[in-house]
């Protein structure tokens, strides 16, 4: 008889932390709300009269997006939506404060981008169900970002590069949404290769190099990343493609000497740029002399201005609505928004502010580690990677710690397509997140056996005895028997 086999083992009791999330949103909604009205009083003396409306507005895209992730993505990492609630909503307010300072009207528009944001947020946590379906999907990735960067290129340049798709009112920045495919080609690519691109060449002082043979991907990203800055002028998304794939190419294969061939070429391509390209040219001279327009008589520049705006915040800041960076002029709601930052809330809010991101950042990181199939592992990295990078070189710029990029603040400054694109990036995390956290069903044990019984041994023979000796006087007849 077949013995009964055993039920599988139920899967371990992980908890989902959804409550934990909702309570964290509305919190993040409330310090929006709170920074709209506290900015309202110190600029008119009173509560704005459509605090209840902006907090609303707010709230109920908050909620969308959290009903989405509790029915769709149980298990993902509680913190990532309240954090990028918490920053955009805190773009909000700043816009709304810069508005008023510039009698312009840039916060509604902004709260719209939003909405489109949110919406496609949870379009991508409900139709992609599996992350790895887009590694079936890895080259045409590929082509779609290479195409979105070069139709900027045959059209005239923006505020002195070609990185903009204007249509009468509207414009757009494909290299955006360029970021989100490269990197998914990024983490398939070397998902697939990283056996070969682990293996080492030379030991130069101590650092091991890459064999030459396996340079060619390296060199093909670079000449794309190179010819971005050489035809675009835009250095900021040379910076952040060619970074993000470097770092992608380190956790790939652990080897630091990509590390160095990373920035050798980073070098050969943005020294050239730098000394001959004039609207890179002189965003390095303002870099190396930012209050060189002050000794010329000319005023205080951009980065002058900014500067003096985080030293006037000091330690906690002036308060919202009570600072003067609008003094900063072009771009102060795009890409000097962090300078509005440093000085209203100072340099205790600037610190809070940064590490909201960097807790965003080790979210993204923590769930990569988590994962084992390599490609979720290095899409992972790669979208937190990506978004690091950008804080970077924005927060960098506008301290005068590199040179400006004009790239955005994530979900801080005033821009549609970067809002929308950061808010598919959080996506994929949840989805990342969420089969990271997600418990597997244990083994099913094997079926139940009868106990093994000992091999039966051949019964013995008994053995033959030899007929006994006959009785003396008998003469060898049986006893008892008479002799014939």
């Amino acid at each position: 008889m077949a013995a009964a086999t055993a039920a599988p083992a139920p899967p371990p009791k992980v908890p989902t932390r959804r409550t934990t999330e909702l309570l964290l949103v509305v919190l993040a909604v409330l310090i929006a709300a709170f920074g709209y009205a506290d900015t309202g009083c110190a600029i008119d003396g009173r509560v704005p009269a459509d605090t209840v409306q902006y907090a609303a507005g707010l709230g109920v895209l908050a909620l969308l997006a959290h009903l989405a992730v509790r029915l769709r993505a149980r298990y993902a990492d509680p913190l990532l939506l309240p954090l990028a609630v918490l920053l955009n909503g805190l773009g909000l307010v700043v816009i709304y404060r810069l508005d008023r300072a510039t009698a312009t009207s840039s916060a509604p528009s902004q709260l719209l981008w939003s909405a489109i944001g949110v919406l496609l947020f949870i379009a991508v946590v409900v139709v992609l169900r599996d992350y790895r379906v887009l590694q079936r999907y890895v080259y045409v990735f590929a082509f779609c970002a290479i195409v979105l960067m070069i139709v900027p290129v045959f059209l005239p340049p923006v505020y002195g590069a070609r990185i903009w798709i204007k249509a009468g009112p509207l414009s757009f920045q494909p290299g955006e949404v360029a970021k989100i495919a490269l990197a998914v080609f990024f983490a398939g690519y070397l998902a697939s290769n990283r056996d070969a691109l682990a293996l080492t060449g030379r030991r130069i002082w101590g650092i091991e190099l890459p064999r030459g043979r396996d340079l060619g991907p390296v060199l093909v990203i670079w000449l794309i990343s190179s010819a971005v800055l050489f035809l675009e002028q835009d250095l900021g998304t040379c910076l952040i493609f060619f970074g993000m794939f470097v770092m992608m190419l380190y956790v790939a294969t652990g080897r630091t000497g990509w590390i160095a061939v990373g920035l050798l070429l980073v070098g050969a391509a943005v020294v050239p740029v730098a000394l001959f390209e004039p609207h890179v040219h002189s965003r390095f001279t303002d870099w190396l002399h930012p209050m060189r327009s002050i000794t010329a008589g000319q005023g205080a520049g951009q980065l002058a201005q900014s500067l003096f705006a985080f030293a006037a915040g000091g330690l906690l800041g002036t308060g919202l609505g009570q600072g003067h960076s609008y003094l900063i002029g072009f771009a102060v709601k795009s890409d000097w928004i962090l300078a509005t930052f440093g000085e209203e809330l100072g340099l205790v809010g600037l610190a809070a502010l940064l590490l909201v991101y960097a807790v965003l950042v080790v979210r993204g990181y923590r769930a990569g580690i988590m994962l084992r199939d390599p490609f979720g592992r290095l899409l992972s990295i790669g979208l937190a990677s990506l978004l690091a990078l950008q804080v970077f070189v924005v927060a960098g710029g506008v301290t005068d710690l590199i040179p400006l990029t004009g790239m955005t603040m994530p979900f801080l400054a005033q821009g549609g397509s970067s809002l929308v694109t950061n808010w598919i990036l959080v996506a994929l995390l949840i989805r990342t997140s969420d089969a990271a956290r997600r418990p597997e069903l244990p083994p099913a044990p094997p079926p139940e056996q009868p106990p093994e019984q000992p091999p039966e041994q051949p019964r013995e023979q008994p053995r033959r005895q030899p007929p006994a000796d006959p009785a003396p006087g008998t003469d060898g007849q049986t006893q008892g028997v008479p002799k014939v």
